[in-house]
């Protein structure tokens, strides 16, 4: 029989089920108990963390309504097929990628 050890630091607990091993849709928030996450190729099981006490300062504030902005900024164009086919995209990425990437830097 094993001992039980107990850890006197917060850990997350471990999983081997390969029901949320290995899957890349696996990672996440799965309902409002608990949370998905791999580190080092390890699936680990965790608490949500709750974010109803946080309050956001005035620059994340900004920040967040900067990227609002640029959302809307890309789905404009790629919603109009003409401007879509005529944008630049970088290497490697997507015409939406690109206009968000190139209205925050325009800013």
């Amino acid at each position: 029989m094993k001992k039980a050890v107990i850890l006197k630091k917060k850990t997350m607990a471990r999983t081997n089920n390969h029901l949320f091993d290995g899957l890349k849709v696996s990672r996440g928030k799965k309902t409002k108990d608990f949370v998905l996450k791999t580190r080092g190729g390890k699936t680990f099981v965790s608490k949500c963390p709750d974010m109803s006490k946080v309050v956001p300062s005035a620059l994340q504030l900004e920040y967040k309504n900067r990227f609002m902005l640029a959302v809307e900024y890309a789905k404009d164009i790629i919603s109009d097929p003409v401007r879509k086919a005529s944008y630049k995209t970088r290497p490697g990425s997507t015409v939406y990628h690109s206009a968000i990437k190139d209205y925050l830097e325009s800013l």
